[in-house]
């Protein structure tokens, strides 16, 4: 693969001050987007709601952004400054991130539900409107279906999955509101704007290209413990593996494609402080892969909360029918999106040899 490096010192400034450069940027976009959250929390009813989503998903953005950062290009940082500020950026995101991901949830059980019924499904509302507001995700209700109603299983495996799930969804948005008004986040956002003017170099030079080459290469191992001679057979059944354990908390096979995805984050957040580094910036290939695998996330955790729903306490047999119908779906989903990610990342492989 081709590399061009970065000088040490020249017209693009040495490598600390172009990840530092890059920091500063993502720092302002943090704190554009605090301040937008901020002035649409106290806004008018409207599209409050909307632009307060809105404005915490690009908190969140540039939280991870921030965070790969320090992780990538930590030889180019001060070490105690850089470990400490990572895991508060990352308990911000993942605070913010859970009401968005309890909402989408719940739309993508309650569709599956209605497809696999047969029912007409009714256009999914936009993401974005179901995070800003919580126990709006309803279900989809339509009388005149191809196949009829719903059946009683599938209607109460559907109510039971929105009373779970919007619950969830609320505690997540008083948890959220919490932390936004907390002494921690605070501390997190004036380092922050300290980062904004100010980045805590080490002395020492380091080569930006070996260092986003690092992170690709982590990426690259990660892929190759993969099974995807497996993931490339259509239809082989290995995410239904352990669906009918007892063991509550099995070892999850989720695991390592989930730290894929988090690594190829990572190699795609490098790019972007050196979009001429090894790669030349994300190619298509990784963006479908990307997107595979947060359709593969996605579906692990819908056929999770199926399951957990399964469990209830004196549930009507038709009702776990219904909810064992269900996972198996969203386990086909998290074997199609490996699927997806297997050719993705052959052709990926192909563009870089």
């Amino acid at each position: 693969m081709a590399q061009q490096h970065l000088e040490t010192t020249g017209a693009e400034g040495s490598a600390g001050e172009v990840v530092a450069a890059h920091l500063r940027e993502q720092a302002t976009e943090f704190l554009r987007s605090l301040r937008q959250h901020r002035e649409s929390g106290g806004a008018a009813p409207g599209g409050t709601a909307e632009e307060a989503a809105d404005a915490a998903r690009a908190l969140r953005r540039s939280a991870r952004r921030i965070s790969g950062t320090l992780h990538t290009f930590r030889p180019l940082l001060d070490p105690e400054w850089s470990d400490a500020l990572r895991p508060e950026l990352a308990w911000l995101s993942g605070t913010l991130a859970q009401e968005h991901a309890y909402a989408g949830r719940l739309e993508r059980l309650l569709c599956a539900l209605h497809r696999l019924s047969g029912a007409h499904v009714v256009p999914a509302q936009a993401p974005a409107a179901l995070a800003g507001r919580v126990g709006t995700a309803q279900l989809p209700r339509n009388e005149n279906t191809a196949s009829g109603n719903l059946t009683v299983g599938a209607a109460k495996a559907g109510a039971l999955l929105e009373r779970q799930l919007t619950l969830a969804r609320t505690r997540a948005h008083s948890t959220a509101l919490q932390a936004l008004g907390s002494s921690r986040f605070h501390a997190v956002a004036d380092n922050v704007a300290v980062l904004a003017s100010e980045v805590p170099l080490r002395a020492a030079q380091a080569d930006l290209d070996a260092l986003a080459a690092t992170a690709e290469s982590r990426l690259a191992e990660a892929v190759t413990a993969l099974p995807l001679h497996r993931a490339g057979h259509p239809y082989n059944a290995e995410a239904l593996v352990q669906g009918l354990t007892a063991d509550t908390a099995p070892p999850s096979q989720d695991a390592p494609w989930h730290h894929v995805r988090l690594l190829l984050r990572l190699h795609r957040y490098a790019q972007e402080v050196v979009p001429c580094g090894p790669g030349g910036g994300p190619t298509d290939a990784e963006t479908e892969a990307a997107a595979a695998l947060d359709r593969h996330r996605d579906a692990a955790e819908a056929a999770a909360a199926a399951a957990h729903a399964a469990r209830t306490p004196r549930i009507a047999p038709a009702t776990a029918y219904a909810l064992g119908v269900l996972h198996a779906d969203q386990r086909h989903e998290v074997e199609a999106a490996r699927f997806a990610f297997q050719r993705a990342w052959l052709k990926e492989t192909v563009h870089t040899t």
